[in-house]
């Protein structure tokens, strides 16, 4: 473990279908069912205070606990020690595997709890919730199983010891491992430790094959490698969808209000997703994901994109107050849906046709996009053409100002430029016009997007602010690396943004007032930019110190505050992993250098 300050200390098991939040105690504390946005059964890390919306399995006399992955998969070990020397092994996971030529992920959580030394002594407390932490769960006993009756969901906890220790909460001797099942309200046709066992073994060999296709660099491939597990447990299979994070409401930072639902699919978001793991070789989830979006842009009118949407692709994600739950550490409000689905975010274009470029050239694809896919493409960038000098709420959606933001322009040039491209590879006649498209937007970015008091490119057109994204213009290829203008941009961020070793989104006051925190994504987007331009010992001394920040497992929030180092916001990012994964494949010696 590093020396940063608890926070966040939570490990995640999942398997594209639901997943669950663990805590070092081994306690299950935010578990959304029957899916990744669905009411938190389990909501203890949302509810500070109150002495219930968990699963827990606890050891008398416990005085240390540790956790970590098994090597290469989503399954967690948790141990208990006690004083008196007894401990537990708990072994917490969501099945995936194939079975019957198709993936098995159920909604189903497997514990498994071993003697580890001594002779414990256990008790399990099963404190689930449901709306919103507003009600309890009616109990009803069965032979081998607890009945837990819900409003909308009946779930179904079987296990292979006593039901009087569960309902009652009893303490009890440990000595053969106990396995607890919970689940859709369904029988289990053979014995719960044998299903434990079997599942188990299926599902660690499912992860350990996964990352053995993983294209990893030679440096920092255990940082990679749970990077991209967990990208993996944050999409939807279902759909194809890909969650922004897998938690509500855990503030940007204390007491700020900046508590947000990111349970749903951005676009852009999704875009930083489905490249990192092109990057590494798993190349499914972008095939899904690309679906999803074909789904959600024909249900469109006239193909106009929103910047999210819901995981099986609902337009409507209305946002409102769950007054039930206290908030992470008592900070309030919780809340559910979100209302930037309304806004207009302009680079969702580019982040559409960015997603999808590489599905027209990689020859691994079961089927590459043809002239069909261009072709819905194309609408889309009507869309690009037409708003790329359009007031919009920006890459960091602001809910109280409309300007036209520099990045969301360069997105939209991004989408008629790759347009440009797709048309000529498919010698269609419109590609000159494409071009001529995306030639006209690029020098009006060039132009307005420019302050030559400054030297620098700003956040909106002719204004005078720093903004993190503009340090992706060389990445979407609008200016080059050793342009000097860029060069001049980066200095202008460094000299603006910078907090320590990390960085900050922006400089400007928003609807709450001053940023106190730093963004995770922005920091790799630095390292990037400092690798891009040559200073690569500085870009590898920075993503040494952001790895040193990841929680005990390895995983990252969404922000971190520069003073202490303590982590905040929603849990976990799938930006900071996608930054783990980028400047790792950037900053890494080649393998060749291990020969």
């Amino acid at each position: 473990m590093s020396d940063r300050p608890a926070s966040l200390d939570l490990a995640v098991i999942g398997n594209c279908s639901i997943a669950s939040l663990i805590d070092l105690r081994g306690r299950h504390v935010f578990t959304c069912l029957p899916r990744l946005d669905g009411d938190p059964v389990f909501c203890r890390l949302l509810d500070d205070g109150k002495d219930r919306g968990y699963f827990d399995v606890e050891l008398t006399g416990c005085v240390r606990s540790s956790q970590q992955y098994l090597r290469n998969t989503a399954i967690v070990e948790t141990r208990l020690e006690a004083a008196d020397g007894a401990a537990v092994r708990i072994l917490d996971f969501c099945p995936r595997f194939r079975q019957f030529d198709r993936m098995f992920h159920p909604m189903m959580i497997v514990r498994i709890v071993e003697v580890a030394a001594g002779r414990p002594r256990v008790r399990v407390r099963m404190r689930p919730r449901q709306r919103y932490g507003e009600a309890e769960y009616a109990v009803r006993r069965g032979s081998h199983h607890l009945r837990y009756i819900g409003d909308a969901l009946d779930l179904r906890l079987t296990t292979n010891t006593s039901l009087d220790y569960i309902v009652e909460e009893r303490w009890f001797a440990l000595e053969d491992p106990l396995t607890l099942v919970l689940g859709p309200d369904e029988s289990i046709a053979e014995s719960v430790d044998g299903l434990g066992a079997r599942f188990l073994a299926s599902t660690t060999d499912y992860w350990r094959d996964w990352v053995r296709t993983l294209a990893v660099p030679f440096e920092w491939q255990e940082p990679v490698i749970r990077a991209a597990i967990t990208l993996k447990l944050c999409s939807y299979e279902d759909t194809g969808a890909i969650v922004a994070a897998l938690t509500t409401s855990i503030p940007e930072a204390p007491g700020s209000e900046r508590n947000w639902d990111y349970r749903f699919c951005w676009l852009r978001d999704s875009l930083f997703t489905v490249k990192a793991l092109n990057r590494l070789g798993a190349t499914r989830t972008m095939e899904s994901y690309l679906r999803f979006i074909v789904n959600v842009a024909a249900g469109a009118k006239d193909y106009a994109l929103q910047p999210l949407y819901g995981i099986s692709g609902e337009s409507a994600v209305e946002e409102r107050i769950a007054g039930a739950l206290d908030g992470y550490r008592g900070m309030r409000p919780v809340r559910v849906g979100n209302a930037a689905w309304q806004q207009r975010q302009n680079d969702a274009y580019g982040a559409v046709v960015l997603s999808a470029m590489q599905s027209f050239f990689d020859e691994r694809l079961r089927e590459k996009a043809g002239i069909d896919a261009l072709r819905q493409l194309t609408v889309l960038g009507e869309h690009a053409w037409a708003l790329h000098d359009a007031p919009d709420a920006g890459l960091w959606e602001f809910r109280t100002r409309s300007e036209v933001h520099t990045f969301s322009s360069a997105m939209c040039w991004a989408a008629l430029d790759r347009l440009a491209q797709l048309h000529d590879h498919f010698h269609e006649p419109t590609a000159s016009l494409w071009r001529t498209r995306a030639d006209t937007v690029r020098a009006r970015v060039l132009e307005r997007g420019w302050s030559e008091r400054l030297g620098s490119f700003v956040d909106v057109f002719d204004g005078s602010g720093a903004d993190a994204s503009l340090l992706l213009l060389p990445e979407i290829g609008l200016v080059a690396h050793d342009d000097p203008r860029f060069l001049g941009t980066l200095g202008f961020l460094e000299r603006r943004l910078r907090r320590g070793d990390f960085l900050a989104r922006y400089d400007r006051a928003d609807d709450f007032g001053a940023p106190t925190v730093a963004f995770n994504l922005c920091t790799f987007w630095y390292i990037n930019a400092l690798a891009g331009v040559g200073r690569m010992d500085e870009a590898r001394q920075l993503f040494e110190s952001m790895l040193a920040r990841c929680n005990h497992v390895g995983l990252l929030s969404e922000d971190i505050d520069p003073g202490s180092g303590e982590l905040w916001g929603n849990f976990p990012q799938t930006y900071s992993l996608v930054g783990i994964v980028n400047a790792a494949m950037r900053l890494s010696k080649p393998w060749e250098s291990a020969l």
